[in-house]
Formats: C-alpha cells, sequence, structure tokens
C-alpha cells in the first residue's frame, strides 16, 4: 500500500503548535482526511483524525465532553475526574478516527507527510500560490437567507490571496441591539383609570 497523494493546508501563525491540517491518499482510491501536524519538543509529529469522547449525564442522559463540569442539557453539574486514564496517568479524552495499527505504517505515514509539509512550507512563499487542500469551503462567509434584512453598505467582504474577511468601516455611533426606533408607548394614570368602564 502506497501513499500516493498528501495534501497540506498550512496554519497561519507559524509559532502554534498546530502546523497544519492534511490529507493522505493511499493507492490513488482512499483518502483520510484531517491529519494533524503538531509542533512536539521533539519536533513535528503527525497526529491521525480523532474524535472528543463523551460519556452520558446520569440526570438525563444528555451526551458531555469529559471536560465538561456541567451537562450541556440539563445544567447539572458533573464529576472533573471521569475520564480513563493511560499508564502515565494522563486523561484520555480522545479516540482516533483512523490509526496504523504498527509502527512501520505510523513510519512511512509520518515521514510522507512530514516532507510534504516542508516542501509546502517552500511552496507558500512563491508568488500565486494556492492550497490544494480541500476543506469543502469552512473557511468562507455563508450569504445570509432572510430577505427583511439588507446588508449593511459599511461591510464588505474583501478576498485577497483567496482569504476572505470583512471590513467594518467607522461608524459616526454605535448602533444599540435589541431596541427599536421608538419605545413602546405607556399608558397613562387617567387611561388605566377609565378602561373598561361601562362593561357590564
Amino acid at each position: 500500500m502506497d501513499i500516493t497523494e498528501v495534501r497540506i493546508k498550512l496554519m497561519d501563525d507559524p509559532n502554534d503548535r498546530l502546523q497544519g491540517f492534511c490529507s493522505i491518499t493511499f493507492d490513488g482510491c482512499f483518502v483520510i482526511r484531517d491529519l494533524k501536524i503538531i509542533q512536539g519538543t521533539k519536533g513535528a509529529f503527525v497526529a491521525m483524525p480523532s474524535r472528543k469522547l463523551t460519556d452520558r449525564c446520569g440526570n438525563c442522559g444528555t451526551k458531555n465532553h469529559l471536560r465538561a463540569r456541567f451537562c450541556n442539557d440539563c445544567g447539572a453539574q458533573l464529576e472533573e475526574e471521569r475520564a480513563i486514564k493511560d499508564d502515565d496517568g494522563r486523561a484520555k479524552l480522545y479516540a482516533d478516527i483512523a490509526h496504523p495499527i504498527n509502527s512501520g505504517c505510523r513510519d512511512m505515514i509520518q515521514s510522507k507527510v512530514l516532507e510534504s509539509f516542508e516542501r509546502e512550507k517552500v511552496h507558500a512563499h512563491k508568488p500565486g500560490y494556492v492550497c490544494s487542500y480541500d476543506d469543502y469551503g469552512e473557511d468562507r462567509i455563508a450569504k445570509a437567507t432572510r430577505r427583511d434584512i439588507e446588508p449593511s453598505p459599511s461591510r464588505r467582504i474583501v478576498a485577497p490571496d483567496n482569504e476572505q474577511r470583512r471590513v467594518d468601516s467607522p461608524q459616526s455611533e454605535p448602533s444599540r441591539p435589541h431596541l427599536g426606533s421608538e419605545r413602546p408607548k405607556t399608558s397613562t394614570r387617567s387611561e388605566r383609570d377609565t378602561f373598561g368602564a361601562g362593561v357590564d
């Protein structure tokens, strides 16, 4: 089994521990996405795609992440030390979705990914660089579908180098959220006294 393609997405901050995401293709027919390239104390390594482990609230049965102190649904307080510990005493909070089952396969994946990662860092500095990692539009900004809301003329979206950003121009005075232009009229004492008069 060979890795026939590696796609890398570099992170914006090179000093962050999370250096990038990648997808790998085996034999041109099977893809694994969301591997992470992490800078560790002994150098960069590849972390397999994983999911957060959960347990259920004893009060309502809702699933909660193992670090949650309160239930997401009913608000009941949860025990803090619920996670299973490994041999080193560290809490097991994540489970791999896909992973190699022997060291030879792990070494092959890690060496291919890290080689591609180093090449991608060089390519990223060239003019016209376009990332080949397909994140299915997770970075794009969704269009509003409500017709009764007009887009603000002070806001616009610019896209230099395939990055989308929102730019707000300065406002003369801050907007007041949740308040209408007029406050509801309150009745006077004389109006309240005559309410219902003449009803038998």
